[in-house]
């Protein structure tokens, strides 16, 4: 029998922790760098161009940005959501079709980006519901004062989203 087969497989190696590592510090350091300008990140971008690349293994440095964010910033009530809110978008990335062409995956990952970043603040309510007893219209009521700086989100992403296809090649080229 071949000794290959009998070896067993690493879920991750060390090559791929070093890589994560720095793609999670890298997260990190462009959402301090950006925050210059609210709700304007590169957060989105690095976490659909990960899930391209490394599907289910991006959720190491997406964690890693997480768990960085809470260590660096505080571990607040506002933190809490960062558990659920990142998997999301990587969660529908990983339901796209993995052979798109470039010019259908370009417009594709803009707009899945895009939307990531209107709908934030939905994706945020129903943990401020549970955390503050919100009724449904104080929920409502919430949101929509949230939707100035989730259309800002949004818009952002779809701008930044133009960054993925060239940071996915970029990932590919740095995983070989």
């Amino acid at each position: 029998m071949n000794s290959k087969q009998n070896k067993p497989k690493r879920k991750i190696n060390p090559k791929e922790i070093a890589v994560f590592g720095m793609l999670g510090a890298v997260m990190y350091a462009s959402k301090v760098i950006m925050e210059v300008m609210p709700n304007v990140h590169l957060i989105g971008i690095f976490v659909v161009a990960m899930t391209v690349v490394y599907r289910k293994k991006a959720l190491y440095p997406l964690y890693i940005f997480v768990v960085l964010t809470g260590l660096l910033n505080g571990f607040g009530i506002w933190w809490i959501p960062y558990l659920y809110i990142w998997t999301i978008l990587w969660a529908v990335t990983m339901l796209l079709p993995k052979n798109m062409s470039s010019k259908k995956a370009v417009i594709v990952y803009m707009v899945v980006c895009s939307a990531h970043g209107f709908l934030y603040g939905v994706l945020y309510a129903p943990f401020q519901a549970l955390a503050f007893g919100l009724s449904f219209k104080g929920t409502i009521a919430w949101i929509t004062a949230g939707l100035p700086f989730d259309a800002i989100h949004g818009v952002s992403n779809f701008f930044l989203g133009t960054l993925i296809l060239p940071l996915s090649k970029l990932l590919r080229r740095l995983s070989k």
